[in-house]
């Protein structure tokens, strides 16, 4: 066991297991000590590796992370202390790890109801390599002004009024965690406060007991006077009664050891921690505080006395000359973190984004203020979700349902269109779903796909200017524009597209009004009339189709449909039903696993 002083100013740790608010609190203290350096050297999370954003007052900093023991150690040879939040499982194995590292001197193990077998272990390797194991089941450790481990004293506003932020000239040790804040706060009221203070752990077997930290508080020039806090069950007090007996301690002990009502209870009570726990009358809180008493300790007659006992066993060193208070100073003001201000209403913070269309806030995620399980409850469809999310209504079925066949008789169109291509191409070259996907959906544009979008203003336009198909096409010609969403490659006046006769078919039965669509075949009377191949494409039927629905259903404004026809709402139905096709495709390569694409010479006209 150490013999002199554990942390200091420049004491860095390594956190196993990521937990941020403990973190945080640790390098908030930090910040109201006046550390130069955050006490937080590495993070060490199994699995992951990188950076983790903190505060370090008013700064954010990036702590780094780091998946293996060895690997920060390594890398941050001068932290040595490893604090171990992992969960009693797997406590034991981490922290033999760390201890076997030679840059670790003090383990902090703060889960509870670690394996005793395990915990003895532990123990014997520290005793054996002159390295300090702090726990299990505490909460840790402070050296006021210095350095603390995790939660230990809670939060800013507990720290500060009990004055940790400097060092005092008490030394505190004590089983329990939640008992050394309250120890905390009355040392600072009746002293000049705490200097550096241990919370060895409720468990059974602690890796460290009271006596050790009494015994090497004894050789802190520092630290004046000593408190400490026992409690019923385990003989650990008994060592401390031995050192004083034998003289090893010569600055003044105040101790009590808590559990006296025990005696009140007829049957064996477990008080809290595993090893708060009589196991005869020498492990009774009464024969505790009696030996220690008669071995030289100020021991009160009671917890309520406690405080007066260490008031006084100051005042008397202040009196003697021993001590001198430690001077006040006045804490920086720590920076309050923004969602805390907010709540308090003491600041306001503008948002950088806004959304209409989904809130994930709640229970369940809403979309256009629909809860995810009235959208399953209710038998929504792909339809019914595209509505919401991106006309922020519940749409006639109708209308879901004419969204729905678009996508269905949009999802491909073959190998052989650019997008497709692109998509094979990709995926033949080794590359994964979403780059494949990107490179086909990247081809769509005016060419190919964004015909739907052009269709809709073009015919929208020329309807409501009351043009006659005639005049329509030849004012076109005149600005020398291909009328979108008429012609095809292969379908012909004789050979209609089988997909525009089933979506005129649909909408002729289900629709209020056609007509938008009912315009758009009068226009392609009249191409026909000119060239059997300038058919009214798929693209066409939707454009127009699509007006024809935004108009009937009722529930959309003029502007809003205008709006609607502009930001390109009609061409999101393309890409997102071509999109189905060219993950097939991808998957479809991938499949076949297919050798890296090479164009054919004889399909290749070169020329000079």
């Amino acid at each position: 066991m150490a013999t002199g002083q554990l942390f200091s100013r420049t004491t860095q740790a390594l956190f196993y297991n990521y937990k941020q608010l403990p973190i945080q609190r640790m390098l908030d203290f930090d910040f109201l000590c006046g550390r130069e350096t955050p006490s937080v050297a590495g993070i060490i999370n199994p699995g992951a590796e990188g950076f983790q954003k903190l505060f370090f007052g008013q700064e954010e900093i990036a702590i780094p992370v780091h998946s293996a023991i060895e690997a920060a150690c390594a890398a941050h040879p001068t932290a040595d202390v490893f604090i171990n939040f992992a969960s009693f499982r797997s406590a034991a194995a981490s922290s033999m790890a760390a201890l076997k590292q030679p840059t670790i001197r003090v383990v902090a193990i703060i889960a509870e109801g670690v394996p005793e077998s395990d915990t003895k272990q532990l123990i014997a390797y520290a005793k054996a390599n002159n390295k300090v194991v702090i726990g299990p089941a505490t909460v840790g450790g402070i050296q006021a002004g210095a350095f603390k481990i995790g939660d230990t004293a809670g939060t800013i506003d507990n720290i500060i009024q009990c004055k940790l932020y400097r060092p005092g000239s008490v030394g505190f040790v004590s089983k329990s965690g939640g008992m050394s804040n309250e120890l905390y706060n009355t040392i600072a009221r009746v002293t000049d406060g705490i200097y550096e203070g241990i919370a060895i752990g409720g468990d059974v077997f602690p890796g460290s007991t009271l006596s050790d930290h009494i015994l090497r508080f004894n050789n802190i020039p520092q630290i004046k006077m000593m408190v400490v806090l026992g409690e019923l069950g385990g003989r650990d007090e008994y060592s401390l009664v031995e050192a004083l007996k034998q003289g090893k301690v010569n600055k003044p002990v105040v101790a009590w050891v808590s559990g006296t009502c025990a005696r009140l209870f007829k049957s064996e009570v477990q008080f809290g921690h595993a090893g708060a726990k009589s196991g005869g009358e020498m492990e009774s809180a009464q024969a505790k505080n009696q030996a220690l008493r008669e071995a030289g300790a100020v021991v009160p007659t009671s917890f309520e006395a406690f405080e007066d006992a260490i008031k006084e066993t100051f005042e008397k060193l202040v009196e003697e000359g021993k001590t001198t208070p430690v001077k006040e100073v006045k804490p920086p003001q720590i920076p309050e973190d923004l969602n805390i201000a907010i709540k308090s209403g003491k600041v306001r913070a503008p948002t950088h984004i806004i959304s209409t269309i989904s809130d994930d806030r709640g229970e369940e995620p809403c979309y256009a203020g629909v809860p995810m399980s009235s959208i399953v409850e209710q038998g929504y469809g792909v339809g019914d979700v595209i509505s919401l999310l991106w006309f922020k209504r519940s749409l006639p079925r109708y209308c879901t349902q004419f969204i729905e066949i678009c996508i269905m008789l949009c999802a491909d169109h073959g190998p052989c269109v650019s997008g497709a291509h692109n998509t094979i191409v990709t995926a033949r070259a080794g590359k994964d779903l979403v780059s494949s996907l990107v490179s086909g959906l990247l081809t769509i544009g005016p060419r190919f796909g964004g015909a739907i979008d052009d269709a809709a203003r073009y015919f929208k336009e020329a309807y409501e200017k009351g043009l006659s198909p005639y005049e329509f096409v030849e004012s076109m010609k005149k600005k020398g524009i291909r009328v979108p969403g008429i012609g095809h490659r292969i379908k012909r006046g004789d050979n209609r597209d089988k997909r525009v006769e089933l979506l005129q078919k649909y909408a002729r039965t289900h629709f209020p009004s056609v007509k938008y669509m009912e315009y758009a075949v009068e226009v392609e009377t009249y191409t026909l009339s000119k060239a059997n191949n300038l058919v009214l494409n798929v693209d066409g039927a939707i454009g127009s189709l699509f007006l024809d629905l935004l108009a009937g259903s009722g529930m959309f404004s003029k502007p809003e449909i205008d709006e609607i026809v502009e930001i390109g709402y009609l061409n999101g139905l393309f890409v997102l039903a071509r999109s189905i096709g060219l993950i097939g495709h991808t998957f479809d390569q991938k499949r076949l696993k297919q050798p890296l694409y090479r164009h054919p010479w004889e399909d290749v006209l070169y020329t000079k």
